[in-house]
């Protein structure tokens, strides 16, 4: 099991926002966070790449014990995972590649020759190997994103945290991104991506948990329902439940 959160409460500082949390995610599983703006889809993120703490409760991600975890340790945790911002988070001041070869030299790599051709792969699996030399500012939102997931992937997770990577995006370029990320985890790597994008849930079924009154549940069913013939049932209301762009 790559991820368990076992009667966790998640927050921020002395504000607590879920509370009797739990939730696990096992290797190639692609699990969708949803609920409106304030109710701790990121939150819950936050506190699994251990920006933020666990409040009270068990957890632990890849085998570290978010309860415990000492700070000299969040970064071996984040060297093991990937993570994707709604907002990208690219250095604007250097091209992709830069952006890219940073990382790795900040996570260890210490081979030139490695690192280009890590660089290289990365870049051909999102399909963007021209833009190796390109500044953030030259490309367009899916663009960025797309790169912001190559970077997620240079040291090959067994698992991304994905925070909104649809958000700021047309709905076209949106369902690109997770085109891709489902191909990612069809390789293996598990994903667990917070969203408000309805379609996505009908159209890329996944394990779903939604944020609501303090609480979070699993509703899978509710979103994978098998199509029946002459079945008249409603499917639930997407302003019930996705309102909002962020937390």
């Amino acid at each position: 099991m790559l991820v368990e959160l076992k009667d966790a409460e998640i927050g921020h500082e002395d504000i607590p926002i879920l509370s009797h949390v739990g939730l696990t995610v096992d290797e190639g599983e692609f699990v969708y966070l949803i609920g409106k703006v304030g109710t701790g889809k990121s939150s819950i993120l936050k506190t699994l790449y251990a920006e933020l703490p666990l409040r009270t409760g068990e957890g632990s991600v890849l085998g570290y014990n978010l309860k415990k975890m000492k700070s000299r340790k969040v970064a071996d945790l984040r060297k093991q995972v990937g993570i994707v911002f709604q907002d990208f988070q690219l250095l604007t001041d250097r091209t992709v590649r830069e952006n890219l070869d940073f990382v790795l030299r900040a996570t260890g790599h210490k081979k030139k020759a490695e690192r280009k051709e890590r660089i290289q792969a990365v870049l051909e699996m999102v399909e963007l190997t021209e833009k190796l030399d390109s500044y953030p500012h030259e490309l367009s939102g899916g663009e960025q994103q797309r790169i912001a997931i190559a970077r997620a992937i240079l040291n090959d997770p067994k698992i991304i945290f994905a925070d909104e990577p649809t958000g700021n995006l047309d709905r076209d370029t949106g369902v690109k991104i997770v085109n891709l990320l489902r191909e990612i985890c069809e390789r293996g790597t598990a994903v667990v991506m917070s969203t408000h994008n309805w379609d996505l849930l009908q159209n890329y079924p996944g394990i779903v948990y939604r944020c609501e009154n303090g609480t979070l549940s699993e509703v899978t069913q509710e979103f994978n329902k098998p199509i029946i013939m002459g079945d008249t049932t409603p499917s639930p209301e997407p302003s019930e439940h996705l309102t909002g762009t962020q937390e």
